[in-house]
């Protein structure tokens, strides 16, 4: 729940820049501004076929009395394609269960759209030794009755709530044993073909932790927060 709509536009069109002048071959940016900014941030990037722009939330609805939600229906009309689900903030800060974030990516998949679903375990979570338990209990509930044709359109983002805003990073250690497991589980649920799921690491990355990052086992991307709100800062992350 970042800048106004005139700094939207500023961000996006620096990034829209550098990203015109250098951009490395391979890569692929999504970003995910705030509602208000959907549209003006959609304009900037529409002749940028590196970048596509998603919606952080929607209702899994076509329409209904679902007073301050939105729907899948006027995110396409605007031109949006992918949405996230699940981000820990939805479910820690406003109470989203497991339930509803399954309900959310299996909907939003059957309507076409691209989903990264984002799943991690509590600092009381990992504490307690319960990481697998609780990947196990989100992974699952999201995915259990998805059909594999899908999955192409899937992606999944690993953050740790401890990690999230706090400066902390999850050493290579920790983000080894998590993405291993995540890619366990996707690949018993949908055997061979899970093996192609992204894998996304969330939490805290910078500039500066990045490249480290994607050099580990089973992470394929990143999911940038506080860094990816400065356009010089998100294209190093970018480079990296």
């Amino acid at each position: 729940m970042y800048k106004s709509r005139p700094e939207a536009r500023k961000t996006a069109a620096e990034l829209r820049g550098l990203l015109s002048a250098e951009y490395p071959p391979g890569k692929r940016v999504v970003i995910f501004p705030s509602f208000t900014n959907l549209s003006d941030v959609l304009d900037i990037f529409a002749a940028t076929p590196c970048v596509t722009v998603g919606a952080q939330n929607f209702y899994p609805a076509v329409e209904g009395a679902y007073t301050g939600e939105i729907s899948l229906t006027m995110l396409r009309e605007m031109g949006v394609s992918r949405v996230l689900a699940g981000h820990s903030e939805r479910r820690h800060l406003l109470g989203e269960a497991d339930e509803l974030v399954a309900r959310k990516t299996a909907f939003a998949l059957k309507q076409g759209f691209s989903v990264m679903l984002c799943i991690g375990e509590t600092l009381a979570e990992r504490e307690a030794g319960d990481l697998v338990r609780a990947l196990s209990r989100q992974t699952g509930a999201a995915l259990a009755d998805l059909p594999a044709a899908c999955l192409a359109r899937l992606s999944i983002a690993y953050e740790p709530v401890w990690a999230i805003g706090t400066g902390k990073v999850a050493g290579p250690a920790e983000v080894l044993e998590a993405h291993a497991e995540v890619r366990a589980l996707v690949a018993r649920i949908f055997g061979d073909a899970g093996r192609n799921v992204p894998i996304l690491y969330g939490g805290s990355v910078k500039p500066d932790n990045a490249a480290t990052l994607l050099k580990l086992d089973n992470v394929d991307g990143l999911l940038v927060g506080g860094a990816s709100l400065n356009a010089e800062s998100f294209l190093r992350i970018i480079r990296a």
